[in-house]
């Protein structure tokens, strides 16, 4: 596990590469303000989702416990008319398994849900989420970008990461300090013709605050 004060392969000061789900527990190390699990995408998956529809792509937004993931993503898979694969059940897998490292790395009882169909410049400004840490995973189009900024401005030197790699970042909500200046975007595809898939996850500490989203217990 490589993290923290160095430039490393694939990423920039500050963001820990990890070759395991387990080292994505780096995000706890002082300095580290983001870890990227680098895995590959498996080919037979990624062609399978980037043939489908983009209305028959999962879209949902739910805030939920991480043992009601599962069914509530098959369940959005199928109203969405998401074709019935054992590809299907890799996503549905997938998704399941990265809500369960998130809700551990976190300690939290709930997450906030977010499976995001893209095809515009959805938030292409360079920002720092108002949470404690964010878990994305794009799975179909161009990954999360990030870099660092000492002044506010956007970074000098844009990473992207690896379409099927999660990445979990620290929000403004986490408590040390100071802030590594590290910012991230959604990449701009308007006019492209490009289509993302995109999770997000986020630890909610009450429930009851989230009013625009459904709750499932």
């Amino acid at each position: 596990m490589n993290y923290a004060r160095e430039i490393i392969e694939d990423a920039a000061i500050g963001v820990g590469v990890a070759e395991t789900p387990e080292g994505l527990s780096a995000i706890h190390h002082p300095g580290c303000a983001a870890v990227v699990w680098r895995r590959n995408p498996v080919q037979s998956f990624q062609s399978w989702i980037d043939r489908i529809p983009p209305e028959n792509l999962p879209k949902a937004r739910l805030v939920l416990r991480p043992g009601s993931v599962r069914q509530a993503v098959s369940e959005i898979c199928e109203l969405s008319g998401t074709p019935k694969a054992q590809e299907c059940d890799r996503l549905i897998d997938d998704v399941t398994a990265l809500s369960e490292i998130s809700a551990g790395l976190m300690s939290a009882e709930w997450l906030r849900l977010r499976l995001d169909v893209v095809t515009t410049n959805a938030c292409r400004r360079f920002h720092i989420d108002a949470v404690t840490a964010r878990l994305v995973c794009t799975y179909r189009g161009t990954g999360t970008q990030y870099g660092i900024s000492t002044d506010g401005d956007d970074p000098g030197r844009v990473f992207t990461v690896p379409t099927a790699a999660p990445i979990i970042l620290r929000g403004t909500r986490w408590p040390e300090q100071p802030r590594s200046g590290l910012l991230h975007r959604s990449p701009p595809i308007e006019g492209s013709g490009e289509t993302r898939l995109v999770l997000v996850l986020d630890p909610v500490a009450d429930p009851e605050d989230e009013f625009d989203q459904v709750l499932i217990h």
